[in-house]
């Protein structure tokens, strides 16, 4: 076969093959077209690992066989199910040779043309040589399959592949048992049919984006309301208790009253919000973690398995996820509001992170979600984020709008040594140093922000707008608060601040906010894990209020 047109058309997805072995030569000419392939940058970044052990080929088979079975319970439609379940998806313990193809995100580390838009753009390398190997095979008389069903966490732990080194997932080679007839496999068993002709449309004319200026709310609300308050601290003070007796619960109850507008307060529809996005910053290895974990979070998050969700659930909480701009296209069918800017910023240690369009962006996609969720009723809002890298961003935000040395705004993070975290502190200062922008806040928030930080703050203001009780997580989301405060100093009256977190930063920036947090666990994990586990001491500040008898009520004497 040597007709180009012939071997992009004969190209399959081979799931049947004979039990002929693959010849050396065939598998040295298929890897040397991948590594024709272009590649972004000259990154050379893909990587090749060839399996033909039978005790490494079964560990996979398995760990496919558990991902199936969880994929065939996204459908409830029974014929579908019957139907997925019928189809044979992978070759692996009988094809003859056992490929994965993979891409090495170390080479982030540097610079790297052509990674600006997207740090993806290495990974679409990859895919590149992956089809000029399939090709290859192709024009030689053989096949490969690709298999993607697997938990690519515990994919790489099996097979000890180095945290920086992705797999795009692992490739059955072999002969081919069946042409299909000139079709794809899931085609012709009637899965879906392919559409016969590319769809491709022109765009011929562009969108103008409008940067409206920030609007920063320096009054101070001075509406009368000392009836109001002075009926309310009776009420609390009537209860059967000594005056004062209940310490915090009684700050709360007042605060959650005057929030609500209401001498009566109930809690309504509680929700959390969870904002995830990466960091070009996590590039330099300021994270014991790859920033891929922020992607394999987010599934968790939806799968159910992660402590904000176990919380929620105990707490009867609404969870809401948003993707602010993971570096990774999620399917659209996940129950997860897009919100994306882009797939990650940039690394603000030479450029800017975002531009000041896509920070106006945020607090429009933030203030958006917030009010939507305000529409179910819900008064009572908890703020989350997961991004890897975004510990580094926050201090960096903390450091340039209070004016304090990087040194004391830079914590562990996700836990590294005292060595990564001295390096951490040096890559920020240089950050810092580097920066010849304004002391003027949309430039600082461009040039150092985070796509889920703005977020939180636009949702903040938000909240307050609708007179909303805003609970607040730990170091990251004091960081968005910040934030909204300095757009909207009045946000304070809503504010329930949940925790102080073991990240060191965190109690200096609650005092910059003369903030007082309800718990101090020793908490570090984000996710609004925090505002999950002081809901229910809000609860008790509700009932206490609405329920506890007064003195009046219940024949008791005052002293």
């Amino acid at each position: 076969m040597s007709n180009l047109d012939d071997i992009l058309k004969s190209r399959r997805d081979t799931r049947h093959f004979t039990t002929d072995e693959v010849p050396d030569d065939v598998i040295q000419k298929a890897l040397q077209a991948g590594h024709w392939a272009p590649s972004v940058g000259l990154t050379d970044a893909t990587r090749y690992f060839l399996i033909k052990s039978n005790e490494v080929k079964t560990s996979i088979k398995k760990l496919f066989l558990d991902y199936n079975k969880k994929a065939a319970e996204l459908t409830d439609n029974k014929e579908q199910k019957e139907l997925y379940n019928s189809l044979k998806l992978e070759a692996i313990e009988e094809a003859p040779i056992g490929l994965i193809i993979a891409y090495d995100r170390s080479v982030l580390n540097q610079f790297t043309i052509g990674t600006i838009g997207s740090n993806e753009a290495v990974k679409f390398s990859s895919v590149c040589a992956a089809q000029n190997i399939w090709l290859s095979l192709t024009e030689q008389g053989y096949g490969m399959g690709w298999v993607s069903i697997l938990n690519y966490y515990q994919f790489k732990k099996i097979l000890n592949l180095p945290d920086n080194i992705e797999p795009l997932g692992y490739f059955c080679i072999g002969k081919p048992a069946t042409n299909y007839n000139n079709q794809p496999m899931l085609q012709q068993l009637h899965w879906k049919q392919k559409s016969e002709a590319p769809i491709c449309s022109e765009i011929s004319e562009i969108q103008n984006i409008n940067i409206s200026n920030l609007e920063l709310n320096s009054k101070s609300e001075t509406e009368n309301t000392t009836d109001f308050h002075q009926l309310l601290q009776e009420k609390i003070d009537s209860k059967t208790k000594p005056l004062g007796a209940l310490g915090t619960l009684e700050t709360l109850a007042f605060q959650m009253a005057t929030v609500f507008e209401t001498l009566n307060p109930k809690i309504i529809n509680p929700n959390i919000v969870v904002f995830a996005a990466d960091h070009g910053i996590a590039n330099h290895r300021v994270s014991d973690y790859p920033q891929d974990v922020t992607r394999q979070m987010v599934n968790n998050f939806l799968d159910g398995g992660a402590a904000i969700n176990v919380f929620c659930n105990q707490n009867n909480i609404e969870l809401s996820i948003v993707d602010a701009g993971v570096n990774y296209d999620f399917p659209t069918n996940t129950k997860l509001i897009d919100a994306k800017i882009a797939k990650g910023t940039q690394s603000f240690l030479h450029v800017p992170a975002m531009s000041e369009s896509e920070v106006q962006l945020c607090l429009d996609k933030g203030k958006a979600i917030v009010e939507n969720i305000a529409k179910t009723g819900c008064n009572c809002i908890g703020f989350g984020e997961m991004g890897i890298g975004n510990t580094s961003t926050a201090s960096v935000l903390m450091s340039v709008l209070t004016n304090s040395d990087i040194e004391d705004c830079v914590g562990k993070g996700t836990g590294v040594s005292d060595e990564k975290l001295i390096q951490k502190q040096n890559i920020l200062k240089k950050a810092i140093e580097n920066y010849s922008g304004q002391a003027e806040l949309m430039s600082q928030l461009s040039y150092f922000g985070g796509f889920e930080i703005l977020q939180m703050a636009g949702g903040m203001l938000s909240a307050f707008d609708n007179k909303m009780l805003i609970l607040v997580d730990g170091f990251i989301c004091t960081t968005a608060f910040l934030i909204a405060s300095k757009i909207n100093p009045n946000i304070i009256k809503n504010a329930v601040f949940s925790h102080c977190s073991a990240e060191k930063a965190h109690i200096k920036l609650l005092d910059y906010l003369n903030a007082k947090p309800i718990l101090n666990l020793d908490l570090r994990l984000g996710e609004g894990t925090g505002c999950a586990i002081a809901f229910p001491i809000l609860k008790s500040a509700e009932v206490f209020l609405n329920e506890m008898a007064s003195f009046e009520s219940a024949g008791i004497s005052k002293k």
